[in-house]
């Protein structure tokens, strides 16, 4: 009887969609309607701090969001473990939960956060949840309160008004827009035959390589996950390096010019993904100047590419279609669609530099 008894003890856990372990909360579905229910942070005096289990990485290049600065965490279950991929994002497991949150200095020069970011000293806007179901990948946005006590889903996302400073310390103010739920799969999707699937972005090989500031000192974040259990790497993996888009010494003008490509316009502009009839090409595998814009004529003509001839022309950026619509703000014309309002003039600025040294013409 006691044996029957503790299988449907189990079974009605499961039943739930809800499992826990390592302090984690793990939904499976029927998603709480508070972020504190996942007890992925826990209250530390009067800031909150990361559970155990709980890992914070960075990315070389990350995706451009308004100046928004961003804390990422990644969590695995305990006996589970990511795959490593050459290309593409790592294969990570049935409950593994991305985490990424938003937030902005309340101060010019205050130093980015390598644990949950302090509410005091930061307007933290949203955490993005990017969870691992048994039926794939869901994104869920979650939104802070004003007195940082509490995020509440909100599947139809919201609006922040931000007052900050931009990467030279200028201050810059405005109405940040947290995406609804549907728009997730916007940027965070791919297709798989005729179907259409939810996947990550970010967590790639060649964008983990690279040092982390973790509590017990400066580690690299691959050397680092595998330590920890939660990443296989083969043996004879030669695991190679982003450039980082805004640090000259990690690469040349167009190697940090198509890092920058890659992340901000990859996700939708890559062979499976929602613009591939475009044509154009931006992931950083493909190699082809043609395919990623080089004297390429648009797909479709009309006001977004301003009656230009080609995606990118030759050592002439005013010509360019591609930074045209990087320099707009306007709705149905600038690029990417999602997760910008404002002008992003410094990655403008590095890729006009790249356009502006290529040689050739497009006669």
């Amino acid at each position: 009887m006691k044996a029957i008894a503790l299988v449907l003890l189990v079974a009605a856990f499961s039943a739930t969609g809800c499992k826990k372990s390592d302090g984690v909360q793990f939904y499976d579905d029927n998603f709480p309607a508070k972020l504190s229910d996942w007890k992925l942070f826990v209250r530390s005096g009067e800031n909150l701090t990361m559970a155990a289990g709980l890992i914070p990485y960075d990315l070389n290049s990350p995706l451009f969001s308004d100046y928004a600065r961003k804390f990422r965490t990644v969590y695995v279950p305990p006996g589970k473990s990511a795959e490593y991929t050459k290309i593409g994002v790592l294969n990570l497991p049935v409950g593994t939960i991305l985490s990424k949150t938003f937030y902005y200095p309340r101060k010019a020069g205050a130093v980015e956060s390598s644990d949950f970011p302090s509410m005091k000293e930061n307007h933290v806007i949203e955490t993005r949840l990017l969870v691992h179901t048994s039926d794939g990948w869901v994104g869920l946005p979650y939104i802070w309160n004003k007195e940082g006590t509490e995020a509440t889903l909100e599947i139809t996302g919201g609006d922040s008004n931000v007052q900050s400073f931009d990467m030279d310390g200028k201050p810059i103010a405005f109405k940040y827009s947290v995406p609804n739920q549907g728009q997730c799969s916007g940027c965070h999707s791919a297709r798989r035959g005729e179907d259409k699937v939810m996947t990550p972005i970010g967590p790639k090989a060649r964008q983990l390589n690279k040092v982390y500031a973790y509590k017990g000192g400066p580690e690299n974040q691959i050397e680092h996950w595998k330590k920890s259990g939660i990443l296989n790497v083969p043996a004879d993996a030669v695991v190679v390096r982003n450039a980082v888009w805004n640090d000259p010494q990690t690469g040349t003008v167009e190697e940090r010019a198509r890092a920058y490509l890659d992340v901000n316009c990859a996700h939708c502009h890559i062979e499976y993904g929602p613009a591939n009839q475009s044509g154009l090409i931006l992931s950083l595998e493909n190699q082809e100047p043609h395919r990623f814009g080089v004297c390429k004529s648009p797909t479709a003509a009309g006001r977004a590419s301003a009656n230009m001839d080609y995606d990118i022309v030759p050592g002439n950026p005013d010509s360019s279609i591609l930074i045209h619509r990087m320099t707009s703000t306007e709705a149905g014309i600038r690029m990417p669609e999602l997760a910008r309002s404002l002008l992003h003039k410094e990655g403008l600025s590095l890729v006009r530099e790249w356009v502006k040294q290529m040689k050739g013409n497009c006669n």
